[in-house]
């Protein structure tokens, strides 16, 4: 498809509201996260930190409007009722887009608590974005490579320590954490690289997800699997903004996290980490499946978005 003025109008004209929303709630966030620095007290905390997941939902509410203003989705969505605002979740999905956090935030919001990522600590730096994610106590983490720790013994456990001390507030007020497992977005190059055995996924690293969970310790209780489909390719934000993204699918499904999966030690455990990968190993392909299953129906598509 040739080069289309109107669509890129668009997508400048979409860009800059969504700037404009994340400068607006940028500021109420980071005066409320201040506050909460600043009073040491549990229950005060708390309390901000009710403040902030309620500005963080009136955030992503107003992306969801900007959304229905600027462009015209088709949203088939299964699994995302019955779910309770005042619980523990750990969320899991593949990831072939940037627009997948949109996605995932637009289906769960206000359905379960406001969506919380692990985020690498260099990116408290990004503008605007690192300190409002700072202010919302998103976990940040410091991820030791084997290779470091074989030189550096003594730092064995303390990103994991670090981490799990980040998280104790989570004990007190409900959280959703989302993890994506495949550790990247899927590509065809990279589905060749890392010989993928998945028509649609990536293999997922499991010391991830088993991060997450060693991290939390009982804190989560339930796991939400979701799949997420573009029947028409995968979308850059680009995309999203042209006009481009016509039709998403996204399929949930609800399980009780099993205890086995908090009492293990992923990194020691040789038993315990197989029996994990397999677990995982499972999961994802039962999620192929259902992509292929999900794609067979939808008639005249391409798999390929237009530009």
């Amino acid at each position: 498809m040739g080069f289309n003025p109107l669509h890129h109008l668009r997508g400048a004209f979409t860009i800059s509201v969504f700037t404009l929303n994340v400068v607006f709630w940028f500021i109420p966030i980071v005066i409320v996260g201040l506050a909460k620095l600043l009073v040491p007290a549990s229950a005060w905390r708390d309390l901000m930190s009710r403040w902030l997941s309620a500005l963080g939902e009136n955030w992503i509410s107003c992306n969801g409007l900007i959304l229905a203003l600027t462009q015209s989705i088709e949203w088939d969505v299964e699994g995302n009722t019955g779910l309770a605002r005042r619980g523990w979740y750990l969320v899991v999905s593949n990831h072939q887009s940037w627009v997948d956090i949109l996605v995932l935030q637009k289906v769960f919001n206000r359905r379960i608590p406001f969506l919380k990522f692990f985020i690498k600590q260099q990116l408290i730096w990004v503008p605007f974005l690192g300190l409002a994610w700072w202010a919302m106590d998103m976990p940040f983490m410091r991820r030791f490579s084997r290779e470091y720790l074989a030189k550096n013994p003594e730092m064995k456990g303390k990103d994991l320590e670090a981490t799990r001390q980040a998280c104790e507030k989570f004990e007190r007020i409900p959280t959703s954490i989302i993890n994506f497992v495949e550790g990247t977005r899927v590509t065809p190059a990279k589905q060749r690289e890392r010989e993928s055995p998945y028509q649609y996924l990536l293999p997922p690293r499991a010391g991830g997800i088993a991060f997450v969970l060693g991290a939390m310790g009982g804190t989560l209780h339930d796991l939400l699997d979701v799949t997420i489909v573009y029947p028409d390719g995968a979308p850059s934000m680009w995309d999203l903004c042209c006009g481009r993204l016509q039709r998403v699918v996204v399929r949930i499904s609800s399980q009780q996290i099993e205890p086995w999966l908090l009492q293990g030690d992923y990194q020691n455990d040789d038993g315990f980490r197989l029996r994990f990968q397999q677990w995982l190993a499972q999961m994802w392909a039962q999620k192929d499946d259902q992509i292929g299953v999900i794609l067979e129906q939808e008639p005249g598509r391409t798999n390929q978005i237009e530009r």
